[in-house]
């Protein structure tokens, strides 16, 4: 038996790459990044990456040469790429077969649709008279290419519809009609699968968005009916199987205020609503990921506390500090606060950061995790207490 661990080639050096590194380390895993400019998240801790364009074959078979699999920090490799990638000899997880729902949402849509799954009324329209047919107030999304909020319009009359087709016009790609959903909130439900079957869910959390981004996830969802959560958690699982997706997938719902559950999304890697288990699960959602996707028996998904609170640190001014020197008062204030930063520039509402915290206090721990990253984003003044 060889002595030296296979290399993992991961495409994209954003946040979710960046931490799949500490986990790696643990596992002895080496790790090959294709990152998209010098000086990215993940190209600062991760010595053995290329600058390039993911968008380019050459590159892609450069960069993941030697390397039996490979994993996306992001959904956007165009999925002939990934054929390609697959008829060289490499494993892409997940593959291209089932990262196609993840990349378009009118074949996610599509997709659900034929397994069963609830999903909001939607349709594929071209032009505002279809808008108009399918009814307004409605939601729409491009098909490809949009996250945090980005490629996603609330519409309620044919001229705040414009703008959705010029997008469309000008980028090629199809635009989807869905209903807004009266919901009483969002949740999200994330589950595991390696390429030999074994699959492990955990809990169905509460996430809040501001501005299409992920502000907060608390775990478990307060006060969701069991029944329920088994409910997304069987359809998140159902949904990996039957894709085959491989390494951690992300199910993104509505509540609605009639008590059923709707799939919002699906992302086919570690998600901001699974940050939290960093520190609040037994493996953490990247350990989770890279045993997954190199078919290692998969980690224990369950909860090291009965809560845990994760709160996004958006950019704020940048000429206000360096968020480094949040650190005096935040740990000072509270020795159990984790801090995990993501060593980006700062601009005003980008993700930089988040902070966990646990404990068997709800309140607590969201009045904790508040303050600690209003301290960090600088919402609260840095006024000294």
């Amino acid at each position: 038996m060889s002595d030296a661990a296979p290399t993992l080639a991961i495409i994209g050096g954003g946040q979710l790459a960046r931490m799949m590194a500490q986990p790696a380390i643990a596992l002895g895993l080496p790790l090959r990044l294709l990152a998209e400019a010098e000086g990215v998240s993940a190209a600062q801790v991760i010595p053995d990456h290329t600058v390039g364009d993911y968008r380019d074959l050459d590159t892609l078979l450069e960069v993941t040469a030697g390397c039996s699999v490979v994993t996306f920090d992001h959904e956007h490799v165009p999925t002939e790429h990934l054929h390609a990638l697959e008829a060289a000899g490499h494993s892409p997880r997940p593959g291209p077969s089932a990262l196609v729902y993840a990349q378009d949402k009118g074949e996610m849509r599509r997709i659900l649709a034929e397994l069963g799954v609830p999903c909001p009324r939607n349709a594929i329209v071209s032009s505002i008279a279809e808008v108009e047919e399918f009814g307004f107030p409605c939601v729409l999304k491009t098909t490809r290419g949009g996250y945090d909020g980005k490629g996603v319009w609330v519409v309620r009359s044919a001229d705040d519809a414009a703008e959705a087709f010029a997008v469309a016009e000008q980028t090629g790609v199809r635009i989807l009609a869905e209903e807004l959903v009266d919901f009483r909130r969002e949740l999200s439900a994330i589950v595991a699968r390696s390429p030999s079957g074994q699959a492990a869910a955990y809990p169905v959390v509460a996430t809040t968005q501001r501005d299409g981004i992920c502000h907060e996830v608390v775990a478990p969802a307060p006060d969701l009916d069991p029944a329920l959560a088994t409910l997304a958690q069987e359809a998140a699982l159902r949904v990996a199987k039957e894709l085959e997706v491989t390494g951690v997938m992300a199910m993104e719902l509505f509540e609605t205020n009639d008590g059923r559950i709707l799939v919002n999304e699906l992302a086919m890697r570690p998600h901001n609503t699974g940050h939290w288990t960093q520190d609040g699960a037994v493996t953490s959602q990247f350990e989770q990921h890279l045993r997954g996707v190199m078919d290692l028996p998969l980690g224990s998904p369950e909860p090291r506390q009965p809560w845990t609170v994760m709160v996004n640190i958006l950019g704020g001014d940048p000429e206000a500090g360096h968020l480094y020197d949040g650190y005096p008062h935040a740990f000072a204030r509270d020795p159990k606060l984790r801090v995990h930063l993501y060593g980006k520039e700062i601009r005003p509402g980008r993700k930089v950061g988040h902070v966990n915290t646990y404990g068997d206090d709800l309140e607590d721990c969201l009045e904790r995790a508040r303050h600690a990253a209003a301290w960090f984003d600088g919402s609260l003044g840095n006024e000294s207490e």
